[in-house]
């Protein structure tokens, strides 16, 4: 039977995993850490019974993604859930621009910029299907929807900070350009708009879940599919090389295919010398991005927003003016920790109320520092809360935070904190990780890169390996099986 070793078992890893297994290969998955997951892993961080996202925390990419909504997780327990406002962006004055799957109650937060805001996504939800099959693809092919395509291009080359120039308002402003700046980097650049058009037009076509019962329900889900075809995942086996791997897998022989799911320096550690010239130069000189640092809140009852559609969204973007976003997002890309960082926020205990014990609530928080950050940015991400919500400071039980080295000492792939695996410059979001017509081979026999450095990049969608995989079983000569068509997951009722 042909063999695959698949390194690290995030979405990723996991989803080429069950790719080679769905066409017959015999697949083994190892994982440095003591459980499967990657960026997808729930804890009780801080409280007992208080259960965290570790990392990944909010879903549209998940619960668009082509290839997850070709399996059927929900048989093997997860289950999405969708709060009752899936974005929110509040301002100083107390305003706040809201990103719904409603719309109207977008367009009723936007004041005189709702027609506006509805002319730019309209097109994007109407086609959201179609558009995802073209974004979530190779970057070189015909395309299948070239006019989908080729419109949504236009939006998506410009820098945001040209791209919310449309708009009159503050709230329009700031909330596309709070939903950019999950590029990580400059948003005054080309193809700044990029990362920012594909979420918000997923928060109005797909909205924003969570997996009920934190993040590691995904990952559950994914091991359960693998192992239902024969596949298995090994934990606590760390790879430092190709030549271990028939021993670390329990292998007779070297494997048939190896898929890394790593950033292309732990690729660089493990194929090392036996790399073309030409890739491991151009792993040498890859990009990562500026870093994350979280803080892990337990708080008795909910958080006082001054706007009251904060108190129902999941997720928020805190970080005032759009203009101010992209001046912190620019210093922090330069090395320069501003004073008040960019900060993303979860609530995901709103829509899953079985993360919170019976006396504290989860709550999620990350700001975008400067890559290896050494200080404690903790008081920053806690008064960038309080700026919006008088009163969060008495309302924390415990907070725990994690540093830049600690995200990479948690998991290798966070190289300086970059929990996205990659600058996303404007080459490296066209050509990630390297300008070639096949960026998953690695110019190794049998041997691919699979992990969030290849296309379509970041997020929880799992198609980095599902295209890793298509181009390992094209090499072997071996049919891809064809992703079967279920129905999407739609949206529950909210529980509160």
């Amino acid at each position: 039977m042909t063999t695959a070793v698949v390194v690290g078992s995030g979405p990723n890893g996991l989803a080429a995993a069950i790719h080679l297994a769905r066409a017959g290969l015999e697949v083994t998955v190892l994982e440095a850490y003591e459980r499967p997951g990657g960026g997808t892993r729930t804890e009780e961080l801080t409280l007992p019974g208080v259960l965290h996202d570790v990392c990944a925390g909010f879903h549209p990419t998940g619960v668009a993604s082509p290839f997850f909504s070709s399996l059927d997780l929900a048989r093997h327990g997860l289950v999405w859930r969708w709060p009752e406002v899936d974005l929110a962006h509040p301002l100083d004055d107390g305003r706040a621009g809201v990103a719904s799957r409603d719309m109207a109650r977008t367009e009723a937060s936007l004041g005189v910029d709702a027609a506006r805001w509805r002319r730019l996504f309209a097109p994007v939800v109407r086609h959201f299907d179609d558009l995802v099959g073209e974004v979530f693809g190779p970057v070189v092919h015909v395309p299948s929807h070239p006019i989908t395509l080729a419109r949504f291009g236009l939006q998506a080359a410009l820098p945001a900070t040209v791209s919310v120039r449309r708009f009159g308002d503050e709230p329009a402003k700031a909330l596309l350009m709070g939903v950019a700046a999950h590029k990580f980097g400059r948003l005054d650049t080309p193809l700044g708009a990029s990362v920012g058009m594909l979420l918000t037009g997923a928060a109005h076509a797909v909205g924003w879940p969570v997996a009920e019962g934190g993040s590691e329900s995904i990952s559950r889900a994914l091991v359960a599919e693998l192992e239902s075809l024969g596949g298995r995942v090994v934990c606590g086996v760390h790879v430092h090389s190709l030549a271990e791997l028939p021993e670390l897998a329990g292998l007779s022989a070297k494997p048939d295919v190896v898929l890394l799911d790593t950033a292309p320096a732990g690729a660089l550690e493990i194929v090392g010398d036996a790399l073309p010239g030409r890739v491991r130069r151009a792993f040498t000189r890859y990009r990562y991005g500026p870093a994350a640092y979280k803080v892990d809140y337990a708080i008795e009852g909910d958080i006082p927003w001054t706007n009251p559609e904060a108190r129902r969204a999941g997720t928020l973007h805190l970080g005032g003016s759009a203009a101010e976003i992209a001046a912190v997002e620019a210093a922090t890309g330069r090395g320069e920790m501003p004073e008040r960082p960019f900060v993303l926020m979860g609530q995901q205990y709103l829509c899953d109320p079985q993360r919170s014990s019976a006396k504290a609530n989860p709550v999620y928080a990350y700001a975008h520092v400067p890559a290896g950050y050494t200080g404690d940015a903790t008081k920053a991400v806690t008064a960038q809360i309080e700026r919006f919500a008088p009163g969060f400071r008495d309302r924390i039980l415990a907070a725990v935070p994690r540093t830049p080295a600690q995200w990479q000492e948690y998991n290798a792939n966070y190289v300086g904190g970059d929990i996205g695996a990659g600058a996303n410059d404007a080459l490296q979001i066209a050509f990630r990780p390297r300008p070639a017509l096949d960026p998953y081979f690695l110019g190794v026999d049998g041997v691919y890169l699979c992990s969030s450095a290849t296309p379509p990049g970041g997020g929880v969608h799992g198609m980095s390996g599902y295209r890793a995989a298509q181009s390992a079983l094209r090499r072997l000569g071996i049919s891809s099986p064809p992703l079967r068509q279920l129905a999407r997951p739609q949206p529950t009722p909210v529980v509160r």
